[in-house]
């Protein structure tokens, strides 16, 4: 009786470090989210323009992270989830212009409590399926009560027609089971050439009218 006690004790704590650990996690999103609405505002006060439609954001939940790392290979601990996962806060910006994507990361490029750790540009060099979005790995500071803690978050950044593209093609995927004919993926590249025709499209109005 006394063993299982104890055990349960263990696991009480345990869950508590990963709830605690996580939740710093959503304090970063909490920061990210004012600094993006902070971002909107100035740059439409000082451009006549809102660079960014909306955003999205969320903190991966424990199960995903423990499929995670089992998949790396790694021990399931807030320590190796810390080390090797970097996608745990996520963030996706919807912009209206592929212009509007760069603006936005010369901008975050430029703020001291942001450092950008890796940038992966889908958009100049699209995924062989067709998928297109710009990533960012970032890190920033976590203020809390009595320390601050240095967490990492990805930033995914792509236009309207690129999210409109990758939900259905993830729900297109997700219905059968990652079993997907050729005849249908064929379908989808061509789809997001065509959504990426629209964007360049779009851009190309928006510099003449501007």
């Amino acid at each position: 009786m006394d063993l299982s006690v104890t055990h349960m004790d263990d696991l009480k704590t345990v869950m508590e470090d990963w709830k605690n650990e996580l939740l710093v996690y959503k304090f970063a999103l909490d920061a990210l989210d004012t600094k993006f609405s902070i971002i909107s505002q100035e740059y439409n006060l000082i451009h006549g323009h809102n660079p960014i439609e909306h955003t999205k954001s969320r903190v991966k939940s424990f199960e995903s992270i423990v499929n995670k790392l089992m998949r790396k290979g790694c021990e399931i601990t807030t320590k190796e989830m810390k080390e090797h996962i970097h996608d745990i806060a996520g963030v996706r910006i919807i912009c209206s212009f592929i212009s509007d994507i760069y603006n936005v990361v010369n901008v975050l490029k430029q703020h001291e409590d942001l450092r950008i750790v890796k940038v992966k540009d889908y958009i100049q060099t699209p995924k062989p399926n067709g998928y297109r979005s710009l990533h960012l790995i970032i890190e920033m500071p976590v203020n809390l009560t009595n320390r601050v803690e240095y967490v990492k978050a990805e930033i995914q950044i792509r236009t309207i027609a690129m999210d409109f593209w990758a939900s259905l093609e993830h729900k297109i995927y997700y219905k059968l089971n990652n079993d997907v004919p050729k005849q249908l993926t064929d379908e989808l590249k061509e789809a997001a050439e065509i959504a990426h025709y629209l964007d360049e499209k779009m851009l190309g109005i928006k510099k003449e009218v501007d």
